[in-house]
């Protein structure tokens, strides 16, 4: 056992960790087949950046639970989203699709009805599989869509307040609500049939209505009262006010810096905050605790995978910005943890190198059913790589992309081992590419995209964007022809904002 994690002894989360050789079988198998298939948890934070676990080395954050999982599974510590945004993101998600395949370009962001039809929940119901959806939806889905009608057991659990009041009169955290139900789930577990549960948390995301510091903006459960508050929170690494001068103006005039300034442009603001934020992943760890032990207790640990990862990054004071929704790292790259009990234990603990994506997720968990993967996928199976198979060919880039909050924030782009480009493309060519050289700037602070000595880098990767934009359904259209739905995020075509707050309705 990695000695990194003593609390491991203590931690009676922690799940029968024998490997019990289960192999995933057919939709075609018996019933008595059909029970080995192994079940599937899945536990999806909100706006939580990649650093911040325990076992990603964080030295305040406290994640135990989810460093337990991390310590006797696999940690892929190059995980990614292939669109920076909560809505986005949940969808590419269930769809198995990048966001320029799966939505309506003329009607951006909405979802294809093809797309859906296939969704990852969909095909396992089909193959047998007693599904449940607890928490955040929140995506914009064609009419007469109902995301009730695809899971066995679905409740929306939404914030806008995160605080609900219980028929007794007591007020309970979303995040602590979502958890009970997951426990109820798993407590009517029929002993014959597998199931996929979906845990989506609203966690951390900031309540945007409410920009209080601290409770008001960032309201934690009661099971981490007063964690952190004595703990100085160090400055943002990135966070010198020339990092923020040296970006694209139209950045610097981005939602990124509107939200800096509702939660972090002062020291005080700052330090309040951010301990809340952390305050709300370590309530999902308290909440995760109670899960896995519902599982033991239900004697299904030991046949249950569990993934934890999140919808996107967070920037958190970094380059003066706060959100997500942009192309550098911080708000592209994502925690993702993978406990497999079937894995032999001297493959357990490892730290992944190989790029990770959420749309490699839903065909990850159809090929741990035993299921065909479908068509329209996009992603590829990290099964094998949580097994400790060296596949023969994996990524060496991703194509990554935001369709919406134009113009400042629409951009597509590679993300490679090498460089990292991004073009913006409601904004003027030539100024709105960005080239970063990640071996020699690992913080993409130097643009070279106009060095006349990167040329030749830049043409390269401006054909592998074209190439892989092609793939995923081409280029979008202009601007005023996308059919932007009224309640999309942040600034509309032409620089306006919304009236309303920057978030659509939460169901």
């Amino acid at each position: 056992m990695n000695s990194r994690f003593p609390h491991l002894h203590f931690l009676a989360v922690a799940l029968v960790l024998g490997s019990v050789g289960v192999h995933a079988q057919s939709p075609a198998d018996t019933s008595a087949a059909k029970a080995k298939r192994p079940n599937i948890l899945f536990l999806f934070a909100d706006d939580q950046r990649y650093d911040t676990l325990g076992c990603a080395g964080h030295p305040i954050v406290k994640t135990p639970a989810i460093d337990a999982l991390a310590a006797e599974g696999v940690r892929f510590q190059n995980a990614f989203v292939t669109t920076s945004v909560c809505w986005v993101s949940r969808a590419t998600v269930l769809t198995g699709q990048w966001a320029r395949t799966h939505a309506m370009h003329d009607l951006v962001p909405t979802v294809k009805p093809e797309s859906l039809a296939t969704a990852f929940p969909v095909e396992l119901h089909k193959a047998g599989y007693r599904t449940g959806h607890f928490g955040k939806w929140h995506m914009i889905m064609p009419p007469g869509f109902k995301p009730e009608e695809q899971y066995d057991v679905y409740e929306a659990i939404g914030r806008n307040p995160y605080f609900k009041t219980m028929p007794d009169g007591t007020r309970r955290h979303e995040t602590d609500i979502i958890c009970d139900r997951g426990i109820e789930f798993i407590k009517s577990q029929p002993k014959d049939q597998p199931f996929c549960l979906n845990l989506w948390f609203n966690a951390a995301h900031a309540e945007d209505g409410d920009k209080r510091p601290g409770i008001g903006h960032y309201p934690w459960p009661l099971s981490t009262d007063g964690m952190y508050e004595d703990t100085e929170i160090p400055a943002p690494r990135l966070g010198a006010p020339a990092i923020y001068e040296s970006q694209p103006e139209f950045l610097k005039q981005s939602i990124n810096r509107e939200r800096f300034f509702w939660g972090y442009d002062t020291p005080e603001r700052f330090q309040t905050n951010v301990r809340a934020y952390f305050r709300m992943i370590s309530g999902i760890d308290k909440g995760v605790a109670r899960v896995l032990q519902a599982l033991k207790e239900a004697g299904l640990d030991d046949n249950t995978i569990i993934v934890y990862t999140a919808d996107n990054g967070y920037y958190l004071g970094d380059r003066g910005f706060q959100g997500k929704w942009s192309h550098y790292d911080e708000s592209l790259r994502v925690p993702m943890v993978i406990y497999d009990p079937r894995v032999p234990k001297e493959r357990r603990g490892r730290v992944l190198d190989e790029m990770a994506l959420n749309v490699d997720l839903a065909t990850t968990f159809l090929d741990w059913a035993g299921v065909a993967r479908p068509a329209g996928y996009q992603g590829s199976s990290l099964a094998p790589l949580v097994r400790g198979e060296k596949p023969a060919a994996w990524r060496d880039h991703f194509f990554c992309e935001h369709l919406d909050l134009a113009p400042t924030l629409t951009w597509e782009g590679v993300r490679g081992q090498r460089y990292m480009y991004a073009r913006y493309i409601d904004q003027p060519a030539p100024s709105n590419e960005l080239l970063y050289d990640l071996k020699a700037d690992r913080d993409e602070l130097k643009n070279l995209a106009a060095d006349p000595a990167q040329t030749d880098a830049l043409k390269e990767m401006r054909a592998l964007c074209n190439q892989d934009m092609d793939a995923m359904g081409g280029a979008l259209p202009p601007m005023d022809q996308r059919g932007y739905r009224k309640n999309a995020p942040g600034k509309k075509p032409g620089g306006k904002k919304d009236a309303a707050p920057a978030v659509p309705t939460q169901p």
